[in-house]
């Protein structure tokens, strides 16, 4: 086994050794998020019954967002790998609370030390956006090749990780599909129709 594959098999291994959440590991969330993606892109553009439950926003089946998407090969490995830096910059506090600091940064920067896609972790390093992303901010995320591909991941994960709120009637994940959902609405409206 060469090197790249040796890392990459401990990658995994970490990843499946860290919990994102309680009886949740890193690896299981990115594989929920990309099941979760295919599940949607199934239902939305192939008219598939969803497999997951989901709260779908009206500009989700805007075609512009569809097209603008890159391979399946690199979104699948994003999707997968965007918490790959979890592992690697976990902090407990002293109330045993677990913490990930600036872990978007760090799992790309995992990703390129592999030798791995440098479009896809430009992906994995923008993954927190979309959920950080205040008003004065959309014109220029709109403007990015990546953000139809963001803006759709962002949906997965929040769906992904409904359990992890308390379902899709929580307060949690209402807040946070009401910011999604708001951030596509004005980030398509910047977009020629």
């Amino acid at each position: 086994m060469d090197t790249t594959a040796t890392v990459c098999v401990s990658l995994l291994e970490r990843m499946r050794a860290t919990e994102q959440a309680p009886g949740l590991s890193v690896l299981d969330h990115g594989l929920l998020v990309a099941d979760h993606f295919e599940d949607l892109e199934a239902h939305v553009r192939g008219g598939a019954p969803p497999r997951f439950p989901w709260k779908l926003p009206e500009w989700v089946r805007d075609p512009r967002l569809w097209e603008r998407l890159p391979s399946r090969e690199t979104l699948r490995e994003y999707q997968i790998y965007h918490d790959a830096g979890k592992p690697y910059c976990l902090v407990v506090d002293d109330d045993g609370r677990r913490h990930f600091p600036d872990h978007a940064r760090v799992s790309r920067d995992v990703w390129l030390s592999l030798g791995r896609s440098v479009e896809v972790a430009d992906l994995i390093g923008m993954d927190m956006d979309v959920h950080l992303l205040k008003d004065d901010g959309v014109a220029e995320f709109a403007k990015r090749p990546q953000a139809a591909a963001l803006l759709l991941t962002a949906l997965a994960e929040i769906h992904a990780n409904a359990g992890i709120f308390g379902g899709l009637d929580s307060t949690s994940f209402k807040i946070k599909w009401k910011h999604v959902d708001r951030r596509g609405r004005a980030i398509l409206a910047r977009w020629p129709a």
